[in-house]
C-alpha cells in the first residue's frame, strides 16, 4: 500500500491542489464530489457531482456520531428521506485551473418521479464521442428495488445553459444483474467501455437497441480481488491506455453490526488489445478511507 500519493506529488513533483468548490447558494453546504474532467482543445470541461447530503466516515481515532450509528453514515435534510444527486457542468481556466463557468445541468425534460431513494445520475463521467457530449453514469431511481444501470445522457452545452436532451438506459445480457456501475469509457473509441478491469471485460453500447454487447473477455490475471472501474481510459505511450481503478474493502456488518468501507486505487495500463501490461500497487490519494476517482485526462 502506497499512502498519500498527493503528498508525494506536492513535495517531489511541484504539484498543486486546486479546490473545486461551488458557491454555497447552489449547494446549501452539502457535498460536492467525484469530478470528471475532459480536455477538448483549449477547453477543460468538468462535471461536478452535488449530493444533497453529507457523508460521515469515522477515521483513525475518531468516534461514531452516536451509539446508534456506525462508522459510515449519511446525513440528509430532515424533510428528505432520499440520497439525491444533481450534476453541474463547469469549465476550468487553462492557466490557473480554477473554476470559471458553473451551471447546473437541466434534466427536467427527461425526469420522472423517482421510485427509489437514490435519486439522480451518479458518478457521471464526461466524454465526447462523434462530436456529441455524454455523461456516463449509473441511475438507480427507475425501479422500486434500486436496480442500477449505466445511462448515457447526451447534453447540449451553450453559453447560457446545459441541458440533457437524450437519455439512454443500457441493458446487459444478465437481466438479473442488480447494479451495473463504474464502467470506464474509452475516450478514443466511441461507446466502448471497460466493464471490469480484472478479469478484463470490454463492452460496446448500441444506442439503437440500448444494449451492451460483450466484445472481449479475458481470464483473470492477478490474484488480487476483482477490480472494477474508475476513470476513463486515456491514450498513453506506445499505443497503450492509462486509467485509475478502485477496489473496496467493504464490511456490510462489523462486530457491532455496522457497515464500513475503505477504498484503494491503482494505476493500470492496457495495451492496444486490452491486455493489462502494468498494474501498480494500491494507493490512497490523501489517506482517506473513502476516496473516489472518476476523472483523468492530460
Amino acid at each position: 500500500m502506497y499512502d498519500n500519493l498527493v503528498k508525494t506529488i506536492l513535495n517531489h513533483y511541484d504539484g498543486e491542489i486546486k479546490p473545486l468548490i461551488l458557491p454555497e447558494v447552489m449547494t446549501g453546504g452539502t457535498g460536492i464530489c467525484n469530478p470528471s474532467i475532459l480536455v477538448d482543445g483549449d477547453t477543460i470541461h468538468v462535471i461536478l457531482r452535488h449530493v444533497e447530503y453529507t457523508l460521515y466516515i469515522c477515521e483513525g481515532e475518531q468516534k461514531y456520531q452516536s451509539a446508534t450509528q456506525g462508522p459510515l453514515s449519511y446525513y440528509h435534510r430532515e424533510d428528505k428521506n432520499e440520497l439525491k444527486t444533481s450534476n453541474y457542468y463547469c469549465t476550468l481556466n487553462p492557466e490557473t485551473l480554477e473554476l470559471e463557468q458553473t451551471t447546473e445541468i437541466d434534466t427536467s425534460y427527461l425526469d420522472s418521479d423517482p421510485k427509489w431513494l437514490f435519486v439522480g445520475l451518479e458518478d457521471a463521467r464526461l466524454v465526447k464521442w462523434l462530436n456529441k457530449y455524454y455523461m456516463c453514469g449509473v441511475r438507480r431511481d427507475t425501479t422500486t428495488d434500486g436496480q442500477g444501470r449505466i445511462e448515457l445522457s447526451e447534453i447540449e452545452i451553450t453559453e447560457s445553459s446545459v441541458k440533457e436532451v437524450i437519455r439512454s438506459r443500457i441493458e446487459v445480457d444478465d437481466k438479473d444483474s442488480y447494479c451495473e456501475k463504474n464502467w470506464m469509457p474509452i475516450l478514443s473509441k466511441p461507446f466502448h467501455f471497460v466493464k471490469w478491469t480484472d478479469p478484463t471485460e470490454i463492452v460496446e453500447i448500441d444506442l439503437e437497441t440500448n444494449h451492451a454487447r460483450q466484445i472481449s473477455h479475458k481470464a483473470k490475471k492477478y490474484t488480487k480481488p476483482c477490480i472494477r472501474g474508475g476513470s476513463p481510459l486515456i491514450k498513453w505511450s506506445n499505443n497503450t491506455y492509462l486509467c485509475i481503478t478502485h477496489e473496496v474493502d467493504f464490511t456490510l456488518s462489523n462486530e457491532n453490526g455496522y457497515k464500513d468501507a475503505s477504498y484503494y486505487h491503482r494505476f493500470v495500463v492496457f495495451d492496444e488489445n486490452y491486455d493489462i501490461t502494468l498494474m501498480t500497487e494500491s494507493f490512497t490519494f490523501m489517506t482517506g478511507k473513502i476516496e473516489f476517482c472518476i476523472g483523468l485526462d492530460r
